[in-house]
């Protein structure tokens, strides 16, 4: 799905405040910490609780796997100023040519409130339909994570309704809420300004 250029871990994308950028080893400590905090993990039907760093050696693992083979694409966002402090993750899934990529994310609990997600977001959203050819993007959210709901909204996801996914870090089905977003629709820059890519 994705092209070369994003399968070197040198790549990345910069925001206003943030560079998105393939996670790394170093960063186990800061994931831990941050997708191991029980309001976080609350937010997620992914995040299993307790998360310890041998979770997050793993998350990073398969993270870097997925991005080597241009399957998905998964980032750590980190402030310009501290940038290899990783505050959180986003990635798409499941794609496959023409067809539809799974958005995920979460942010630390620190950093909620200040939009730093929805611009993280936005040029994410232009990467994926600036250099590939899927025709749209899914999101879940918990029902109760109206912040997450929030920034679907922004970016023009509509809402598909409730549906019951598997959720193995949770050892049941959960109901969440799903969005898309086709391409077109979109509420960012794509069109207008193509996202900065940073390869070097």
């Amino acid at each position: 799905m994705f092209p070369e250029i994003t399968h070197d871990d040198i790549f990345r994308l910069e925001t206003e405040r943030m560079w998105l950028r393939w996670p790394r080893m170093s960063d186990a400590e800061a994931i831990s910490t941050r997708a191991g905090d029980p309001e976080v993990a609350a937010q997620t039907a992914n995040i299993p609780h307790p998360y310890n760093i041998r979770d997050a050696e793993q998350f990073i693992r398969r993270a870097r796997a997925e991005n080597e083979s241009g399957q998905g694409l998964v980032l750590a966002l980190a402030f310009k100023r501290q940038p290899h402090d990783a505050i959180g993750m986003i990635g798409a899934h499941g794609s496959n040519f023409r067809g539809t990529a799974g958005m995920g994310y979460w942010l630390g609990r620190e950093f909620w409130g200040q939009g730093l997600m929805t611009e993280a977001a936005r040029v994410f959203i232009d990467l994926i339909f600036g250099v590939t050819s899927l025709a749209e993007i899914v999101s879940d959210a918990l029902p109760d994570n109206l912040a997450s709901r929030r920034v679907q909204e922004k970016l023009g996801f509509t809402s598909l309704g409730e549906l019951e996914i598997d959720a193995p870090a949770r050892g049941a089905r959960v109901k969440v809420v799903r969005t898309r977003l086709t391409r077109g629709a979109a509420h960012t820059a794509f069109g207008a300004r193509r996202p900065r890519l940073t390869s070097t």
